[in-house]
């Protein structure tokens, strides 16, 4: 067979991708003989940039999803796309040069749909190109009907069960995006402000937010403090505003901090909700879902909320209510969609009642993987304090399937058989209650979390034909989205189906550059998978991801460990090639273990060794142990030494030797084959295309042979390995040709096959039992003139000269007695023995011979 020499990663891995039928991926909904393993896939926002955060997750899931089929189990790798949301909105705004409310509703919604399935073609070839598995027959993509009807039906689920209502609350609002967003969509950034000291009618009190003064509807102090006592229940009238506000007494506020005085605006953090709704106070609203301020802010109104502070501040000075600014260091609430700071606004919105009891019991029950990533999950959960509010204010979206009766308000949720459905396209098939027709259809739009929050739902068979799986089996995600995707998810799962969404979740970190910093465009750093495909190869990627981290750990991008993942396919084509080469005839069949050599048995017993520790690893998710075992058994154990010691047997006349070496051989490439099949599909399939018989992909996982795991023969396979490149050193040591002969090597111990140690050495080898007798000869004086010089200084010459003239033997003799005698210019000198060293030269049976010292066993090189 015709192998090329070079492996090009460049003609094979397109030539698979190609190739390769992808129903072997697919999931077998009636299959009952084989254990399921569901993935409850991430899907990813189809920005037309599959970037290599969502790379390096869809590696680990490969991985996962490779291994279990190649172990049995009916694997379910689905991909999915969570379509809606805001960037989708901005980009077609962008791309149009239009603002959504400039064109009709429907229109606009198209223009995301459009733009949405071109990002989505884009991404999924990125994704075939760098090998992944998936059951293309099981995607999803959640802006379309089939999907969505599923995330309206739930809406109405919950709705039956009272777990969802509509009210008028406190939320929190990204005044640039013009919607509500839930509390897990907010991202905090350290800041640095001012604290500003005010006289407060007879009052003092420090605020960092004197543009909300409008909005002021209490203040407060501690009953506690012994200050302000006498100023409980009275009342205050608000600076440059002048309405009154009561003085209320809370064991919240912190006599520490400012004055110990504070005002309450509704609002100003969750606080102030918190003071709001314990002690019913009033509302005063004084800036509206554009960011600007309200009627009630006076002469400010219609300013931004930067522009009223500084305003405020201006007049406040002017008026001699501020008398003091201190700095202060405080983390302020951002849109995770664009970083403009939230303010909280009291809008009717539609919410989920939020059990933590019944998300921490069923976290609980799923394993965490790496297991201190739960604590995320229960710290965020046991600082819930509002339910989630799901409602948003945007146009790309799932719509909320609602109406309201013009002539009785009657909120009509629709039924689940009207679903998919779109109220502003569509009226109720049927009347309201009181008999009217006429409704308002709710233009508001779902939180996308509702939509990719069923996930685990959906890929399990949910509201289909087939029989119902949950819970997956594994949730593989980033650890950035614990507080959002997990936790929706288990709540959703939990309210609908009363089960956990998963058995594990597998929990993977962030991609940093090669500055240590995360990616992102502004920093420069950003490396795109299809630059690595490129240069290098897919298979070189996945090996980056493999090798890169464990699950749980950020990840460093560095071109250097892709090029080490490179070399590393260099080298195994190098022994994949010669293999081949001796195996081309070769027709495999089983082989008994008393035919093959301790060499052979020796690499069998190491090869099953990483079988039991690869599955081991593959498992637990350890896929950077995993691989590193496999490439330093490649490299270390076959390359470096098994091929070494075996190849003059596969060159030589001696058919059954050749025979055991070729079975050996076989068998490893085979094995290799396979280990690398989940992680390096094309180089692995390559491999095995010359060997088996269809794809590697559809063939099992090797299984460990444990009676071909020996301690005594890997002893004794060690033992020889270091015979050979003990020798071969020894050749290099003295100037001998590696394929040099000696005159003879003797083993003074005992080893039962010496047939690979004759073929490394190119020399004859006798096994001797007992221990050598060894006579040591001296054969030359060396003066030691770092001892001698400073020591005799201008007798140095002198005695080096007549040291080198003495007998080696008398030397040696008297260093054995403790002291050397010499003669210098008709003088005796005493020396002490550090000054001379005596070189002695082995002989055995009169021969002079080398010894080494190979794990305590002498070998003795006749020469």
């Amino acid at each position: 067979m015709t192998i090329p020499k070079e492996y090009d990663p460049h003609i094979i891995e397109p030539k698979w991708r190609d190739s390769w039928n992808m129903s072997m991926y697919h999931f077998d909904w009636k299959d009952e003989s084989r254990p399921q393993f569901i993935i409850d896939t991430p899907p990813p926002y189809p920005t037309g940039n599959f970037h290599i955060g969502n790379s390096l997750n869809w590696c680990y899931i490969d991985f996962v999803a490779r291994y279990k089929r190649m172990c049995g189990y009916n694997v379910m790798f689905p991909q999915g796309w969570d379509c809606h949301g805001l960037p989708t909105e901005v980009k077609v705004e962008e791309i149009h040069g239009i603002t959504k409310n400039e064109v009709p509703r429907e229109e606009f919604r198209n223009m995301c749909r459009e733009l949405t399935v071109g990002n989505i073609e884009k991404m999924r070839n990125t994704m075939l190109n760098l090998g992944f598995s998936t059951d293309w027959s099981n995607e999803f993509v959640t802006m379309e009907p089939e999907y969505y009807s599923k995330t309206q039906r739930s809406f109405r689920k919950m709705y039956d069960m009272n777990r969802l209502y509509q009210s008028e609350h406190p939320v929190n609002w990204c005044p640039r995006c013009e919607t509500a967003i839930a509390f897990a969509e907010v991202e905090y950034d350290s800041r640095e402000t001012k604290l500003n000291y005010l006289y407060f009618d007879g009052l003092q009190i420090a605020t960092s937010r004197p543009e909300l003064l409008a909005a002021c509807v209490a203040v407060a102090i501690n009953p506690e403090d012994e200050r302000y006592k006498e100023h409980l229940g009275s009342t205050v009238k608000v600076p440059l505003f002048g309405h009154d506000v009561k003085v209320i007494g809370d064991k919240d506020v912190d006599p520490e901090f400012g004055t110990g005085v504070v005002m309450i605006c509704t609002f100003g953090d969750k606080q102030d909700v918190r003071w709001w709704m314990e002690h019913d106070l009033p509302l005063r609203k004084a800036i509206d879902k554009s960011g600007l301020m309200t009627d009630i802010a006076g002469k400010y109104k219609g300013m931004s909320i930067p522009e009223c502070k500084k305003a405020i501040i201006e007049d406040l000075e002017k008026a001699g209510h501020l008398f003091e600014q201190k700095p202060l260091e405080q983390n302020v609430g951002m849109c995770w969609r664009c970083s403009t700071p939230i303010e909280i606004l009291s809008e009717r919105q539609w919410f989920i009642k939020i059990d933590t009891d019944e998300v921490s019991k069923a976290s609980n029950d799923i394993e965490w993987l790496p297991e201190y990533m739960k604590v995320r999950l229960d710290n965020w959960t046991n600082t819930m304090e509002w339910d989630w509010c799901i409602s948003r204010q945007r146009l790309f979206a799932t719509p909320i399937p609602v109406w309201y009766c013009k002539h009785c308000d009657e909120v009509m949720v629709a039924k689940e058989e009207w679903m998919p459905i779109d109220p502003t396209q569509q009226q109720p098939p049927e009347a309201c209650k009181c008999g009217s027709t006429e409704f308002e259809a709710e233009e508001d739009v779902l939180d996308t979390w509702m939509d990719s929050s069923i996930t685990a739902l959906h890929v399990s068979g949910w509201l289909t034909d087939h029989e119902m799986r949950l819970p997956a089996q594994l949730r593989p995600q980033g650890h950035d989205i614990i507080r959002t995707w997990a936790f929706y998810t288990i709540l959703r799962s939990m309210a609908i189906t009363g089960k956990k969404p998963w058995d594990a979740i597998l929990v993977n970190g962030m991609v940093l550059g090669e500055d240590g910093h995360k990616m992102s465009k502004s920093l420069g750093n950003v490396i795109a998978p299809e630059e690595v495909i490129k240069d290098y190869s897919a298979d070189s990627f996945r090996q980056w991801a493999a090798i890169g981290g464990s699950p749980g750990s950020d990840v460093m991008f560095r071109w250097k460990d892709v090029v080490s993942a490179s070399r590393f396919f260099t080298k195994m084509w190098s022994i994949y090639r010669f293999a081949m080469s001796h195996l081309e005839d070769y027709e495999h069949c089983d082989m008994d273990v008393s035919e093959l050599k301790i060499v052979d048995r020796w690499l069998f017993s190491n090869l099953n060794t990483l079988v039991r520790s690869v599955t081991g690893s593959m498992d637990a998710y350890q896929f950077d142990e995993a691989f590193k075992a496999v490439r330093g058994f490649t490299w270390d154990v076959l390359a470096d030494n098994y091929i070494e010691l075996v190849k003059s047997r596969l060159y030589g006349d001696d058919e059954s030797g050749k025979k055991a070496a070729k079975y050996t051989l076989y068998v490893a490439i085979d094995t290799l084959s396979r280990l690398l099949a989940p992680f390096a599909p094309f180089f692995a399939e390559e491999m095995f295309s010359r060997i088996g018989d269809g794809s590697v992909h559809v063939h099992s996982w090797p299984k460990v042979c444990e009676s071909m795991i020996d301690a005594d023969i890997e002893k004794s396979g060690e033992f020889i390995k270091d015979v050979a490149s003990n020798v071969r050193r020894y050749k290099s040591e003295h100037g001998i040709a590696l394929n040099a002969p000696l005159e003879k090597i003797e083993i003074y111990g005992s080893l039962a096959d010496i047939t690979d140690v004759l073929g490394a050495t190119n020399s004859p080898v006798e096994v001797i039992a007992g221990e050598p007798d060894f006579e040591h000869v001296p054969v030359n004086v060396k003066p030691n003139m770092g001892v001698i010089g400073p020591k005799f200084r201008g007798q140095a010459k002198d005695i080096i000269n007549a040291l080198i003239e003495e007998n080696p033997k008398k030397i040696a003799d008297e260093i054995a007695k403790g002291k050397i005698t010499v003669k210098v210019n008709g003088d005796m000198l005493e020396l002490d023995p550090e000054c001379v060293e005596v070189e002695k030269e082995v002989v055995s049976a009169g021969r002079s011979v080398d010894v080494l010292d190979i794990s305590g066993v002498p070998v003795v090189i006749v020469r």
